[in-house]
């Protein structure tokens, strides 16, 4: 009796690859990378904020309005006049087109600080003075998306 000691596998046409498969590692990663991308921006706060302009639709202005204005210099005027900050409501009072029911229009500098404007606010509530409009620039006009640049 022979024996045979030769390897024969029949199976030589369905050998098994010992490769791994990194597709759905790539997808899980791709998609790990999107929502960081996402998620980053939302978790900043410290984000460069320019208040002095506006897109929003300008209003109609009365025929003569009264403008406060704080300065860079933390100054106050009214139209064209300089005014202490005691002086803001009693000044206010003294003008002969201005009553208590009719808008102030306030004007900060882009220097101004936030506490600095909100300060003045309270100086003009303090005098009864509570219909208050902040003034700012219009923003410069966006092309429509999609549309072609000159």
């Amino acid at each position: 009796m022979a024996v045979s000691l030769a390897d024969n596998d029949d199976d030589d046409d369905f050998s098994e690859t010992h490769d791994i498969n990194v597709t759905p590692f790539i997808d899980v990663i791709l998609v790990l990378l999107i929502i960081f991308m996402v998620a980053a921006p939302l978790s900043t706060v410290d984000l460069p904020v320019d208040l002095p302009t506006s897109s929003a639709t300008p209003q109609k202005k009365p025929d003569k309005p009264t403008y406060v204005s704080i300065k860079s210099d933390l100054t106050l005027a009214i139209g064209e006049n300089p005014v202490t900050r005691a002086d803001l409501a009693a000044t206010l009072d003294g003008l002969s087109e201005m009553s208590k029911d009719k808008y102030v229009f306030l004007r900060g500098d882009r220097s101004v600080p936030y506490g600095e404007l909100m300060g003045v606010m309270e100086l003009l509530r303090q005098g009864g003075y509570t219909r208050v409009k902040l003034v700012a620039l219009e923003a410069p006009a966006t092309p429509a998306a999609g549309a072609a640049k000159p």
